[in-house]
This record gives C-alpha cells, structure tokens and sequence, in this order.
C-alpha cells in the first residue's frame, strides 16, 4: 500500500478527517460531524470548544473504522495535518486543559464598539492604522479584538493571566495542543498562516510584534510559537487518537491558505475562491508582500518548511456565503435541506429583480463596513420563495464579482478564469451563475476538498516524513468541470450595477450610539431607516420610526 496522509479539517459549521493517498492526492475515506453554534445576544457567535475537540476524535475514530473496512491498514498513515476555521479565538487553562470561555467565532460582532473606538484614536481616523505592519484593517473580523474582549470581560481569562496558565490560540493551536498531550506537554504552537489572522503578528518579519501587542494590550506570553506550515509538532499522544497515537502532525494552515495550496496554486498570479461559510479569494503574489489600494488583504499564505521562504496573497473576504443558505433553513424556513436552495431557484430561473444583501455580520472586502447589515430589495407582489432562492446565489456571486474587480485592480493583470473549490460548489447552477456574472470560466476540480488536501500536502511533505513531492513535475493530476459564461456581458454588467445599488441601501444601517434613551434601552436603528422583516414571505412588518411622534414607532402589519 502507498503511504497515506491524513487531515483534520475544521471548519464553521463541521468538522471532517480525510484521509489521501500521497502519490495519487486521491481522497480514500473520510467522515464528517456538524459543529454546533451559539447566539447568545445578537451579533454574537460562540462554539464549544469540547464539542470541537469530541468532533475531531469522534471524526479520527470513524474513518479508521472505514478503513479498516476496506482493508486498509491504518499504520499508512505516516502523518496528519490540521486545517482549520481562521480568526475563532480560544483561551484555556494549560494547568486543568479546561477552555475558559467558548470559542468566538470569525463572524462574531460583539467587538463593533471597540473597533469604533480604535478607529476614532488611530491617526486620521484611518481603520488601515496597522496595516503597514498587519496587512490588515482594524475591523472585528481578526482575533486581536476578541482577545481583548475576553481579557476585558471574563473573569477566569482575568485570573488565569495574572497566575500564568492562559493559553491563547485559534483553532489550530487548540487541536495540536490537544492531540499533542493537552495538560500533560501538549505542543502550543500556530503557524504563519494563522497568525497573520490575529493582528498581532508582523507579517514581514514573521514574528509576533511587541508594539501590536502593547496596542492592543495583550500579554506576549500568552501566545504560541509560531512555526512553518510544513514540520512536525509533535506526536499524537492523546488517550482519544487510539490507533493514531504515535502519528506525527506535521502540516497546519489556516483554511483559505490550505485551499490554495490544495489547488496547486504555487506560482504567482494563480488564485482561487473558496465557497463554505463565507467567501474566499486568494491570489499568490509570490515571496513579497503586495499592498491593496483597493479594500483587500494582505496575508501570509504559506511556509512550507523552516527553511523555506514565506509566500504571500492578496485575499478579498466575504463573510455570508453558505451562510445565507443555512439562514433560510435554519431561521426562515424557506428550504428545509442545503441541496434544496438549487431546486428552488432553478424553478424561478431569475430573481426577478429581487437583490439581497446578506450582510449579517457587516461587509468584509472590499468595503470593511461592519455598519451595514443584511436588506432584500427589489420586493413585488410576484416575488416568491423561488425567487428568494435564486437571489441568494446571486448574492454570494455578486460578492465575489466585487473582490475579483478589486484584485484585477490590484494586480493589473485580469484573471481569465476562476478555480473553485468548497462545499458550495457541488451546486452546478451557482457555478453557472458565477461564470456569467464574472464574464469569464469557473473550474471545479471533481474532488472539492481542496482545504483538506492542502493540509495533508503540507504534513506529507516535512522534513522527517518526506512522503509527498511538492516539485511541479510531481503534483498529481487533478480532473476538473469547467463552466463557461452563457448570457452576454452586458446584461451581466446591468445586474451587478443593480447589486451594488442594493448595497449602499444596506450601509450605515447599525450604530452603537444611542439616538434615544427611552425606558433605558438602546434603539437598534437610526431615525428615517426602515427595518424590513419577513417571515415566511407570507407576512411582512415594517418598523418605522417617526420623527413627529417622540420616542415612538408605528407598526404596519400586511397580511
């Protein structure tokens, strides 16, 4: 039997272990458990931390059980890599190995006001302040702030600190402490992907930087130790790894980086676009670090070996992809399965002109407004669930047209097609959407866990386990579906002019000053805005606050 490498891919909404053949990159088995999320105020996004770990022993444990059907030994497995959900913070007592709080999740908004307030102190007001150093906006998106957070706002993180056993991590580090022995000398480590996630991290000398620290007043000794994405860690000693105690991790990157590298993107100018929760476009610039004008990041995308150079991307980010299709499930209730969204829309074969703006957790790239929140415009009597649907796809489209222009921007050399992966991308008519609305060919590779196989590239290629080839004479083949555009560009440019319409209405909506103080609370929305609700598209509520009646609001119901 060839050598296989396995992956632990963590991601928003699940957790996966795959496990691939080294020389082929084919995917042999693999085993999936959903990740649960919490919302305890609005705007805030929490996972259990345990319940992330239980997912990760729990997904280990079924896929060997499936190999072990199909007569594979597990002792080919000559090493494991860790990829994973960005910016989630995590802080734990390295003494009892017990999490301290959940875990903040990248989408999370909690952190608006303390945002506010650094933007307002920063010199000119400029929200890009740090971006010299971070090649990212002061925005809630990134892990510092939620550091803050919890150091501000959680009494055990508080004590921890001050008596030495806080551990800070994103999800990666979370794991490879864990597997590594947890409490009992389990590895804190991250690597250059990941840490270019938190803010806190210099992205040109690759190391955590004591005057971001200082800013954002965060103890330096709470960190891990940054390493390459390509080494071994450590071994996997947990009582929970069984028949995978004694395997080495020896890959680790954030995600979107692990995608990348999934795609073979190696060389500079090729790039990718990741479809899961949000959205995600990577651009490799090669070994230098490219500065947007245009509202995009700058990010560190992989190391490959201690002793390689640091690669870099530009990166445009979108919060609301998957998501939005897990809104209408979950809380509309206007499909009642994920794969149920592409039926419906193909039925209405237009949105009619109905746009939809899912900014639920503010915009990302190339906006960077955490102001604006989610709007659907565009609303007629004739306007059904169908339409809803198709407008959805249109919308994670929409968004990936403004940071594809923004990086063609950047870069002065238009991409002429577009390689896609992740778990959106099983739905052929958003592919075909997104080739019409870009103007130019979408490729989805048959195998769409680019994030995973990225990661497992990475472990089977370290120094110490040398089993994957990353030379391009050796990167394997990989069989893809192409999508060519079908309707003509000027219709395409009319609809996303439409779009972009549509997205200043969503602008400036929230605000975290008060505009009244009646019976104490907080009004949510400016006067002279108006909040559309819709339940069931059957009935719709508008709130509408009125300036000549004093701190009061009229309520229309139509039926």
């Amino acid at each position: 039997m060839e050598p296989l490498i396995a992956a632990i891919d963590q991601g928003t909404s699940s957790t996966r272990f795959l496990v691939f053949n080294a020389k082929t990159a084919e995917l042999i088995s693999h085993h999936q458990v959903e990740i649960n999320q919490s919302f305890p105020k609005e705007g805030w996004v929490e996972e259990d931390p345990k319940e992330i770990m239980q997912s990760v022993y729990e997904c280990m444990e079924r896929t060997c059980e499936k190999l072990c059907q199909l007569n594979i030994d597990i002792s080919n497995i000559k090493a494991v890599g860790v990829t994973n959900q960005r910016e989630t913070t995590l802080v734990w007592d390295k003494v009892t190995g017990e999490p301290l709080y959940n875990a903040i999740v990248w989408l999370d908004l909690r952190t608006q006001s303390t945002v506010e307030r650094l933007i307002n102190k920063a010199p000119g007001r400029n929200k890009n302040h740090l971006k010299h150093k971070t090649g990212l906006p002061i925005s809630t998106y990134f892990s510092a702030v939620k550091l803050r957070w919890l150091l501000d706002n959680v009494d055990e993180v508080q004590q921890a600190v001050l008596s030495e056993r806080a551990m800070f991590g994103t999800v990666d580090s979370w794991i490879i402490w864990c597997l590594t022995g947890g409490r009992n000398g389990g590895v804190h480590c991250t690597d250059v992907s990941n840490a270019s996630r938190t803010m806190l991290f210099n992205i040109h000398t690759l190391e955590w930087d004591p005057e971001l620290c200082r800013y954002f007043d965060v103890p330096m000794e709470i960190l891990p130790k940054v390493r390459s994405s390509s080494e071994i860690y450590g071994w996997m000693v947990s009582s929970k790894a069984g028949s995978l105690a004694g395997v080495p991790i020896s890959g680790c990157l954030g995600d979107q980086s692990a995608a990348l590298v999934g795609q073979m993107c190696f060389k500079e100018g090729q790039a990718k676009n990741t479809y899961g929760t949000g959205c995600f476009l990577l651009r490799n610039t090669g070994t230098k670090p490219v500065v947007s004008e245009h509202g995009l990041l700058t990010t560190v995308a992989y190391k490959l070996g201690k002793d390689e150079p640091a690669c870099y991307a530009l990166e445009g980010s979108v919060a609301i992809a998957g998501a939005v299709v897990r809104w209408l499930k979950d809380n509309m209730g206007i499909v009642q399965s994920s794969s149920e969204i592409e039926k419906l829309a193909a039925a209405a074969g237009t949105s009619y002109g109905c746009y939809f703006v899912p900014a639920f957790s503010g915009l990302y790239a190339p906006y960077w407004e955490p102001s604006a929140r989610g709007i659907i415009c565009g609303l007629t009597q004739f306007t059904n669930r169908n339409h809803l649907a198709f407008a959805a796809l249109e919308a994670v489209c929409f968004q990936t047209r403004e940071i594809l222009d923004a990086m063609n921007q950047d870069s002065g050399v238009p991409l002429t097609q577009l390689q896609v992966d992740g778990g959106m991308t099983s739905n052929r008519l958003l592919m075909q959407l997104q080739a019409d609305i870009l103007c130019i060919p979408v490729v989805r590779p048959t195998m769409s866990e680019t994030s995973a196989l990225g990661a497992a590239m990475a472990a089977g290629a370290a120094e110490g386990v040398e089993v994957w080839n990353l030379s391009p004479d050796h990167l394997p083949h990989v069989s893809s579906e192409k999508y060519d555009p079908q309707i003509n560009s000027d219709e395409s440019e009319f609809r996303f002019a439409r779009w972009k319409k549509a997205v200043q209405k969503a602008m400036n909506w929230e605000t975290t000053e008060p505009c009244c103080n009646t019976n104490g609370m907080k009004p949510q929305l400016r006067s002279g805005l108006f909040l559309l609700t819709l339940n069931y598209i059957y009935s719709i509520t508008v709130y509408i606050p009125m300036k000549s009646i004093s701190q009061s609001k009229v309520i229309v119901k139509f039926s």
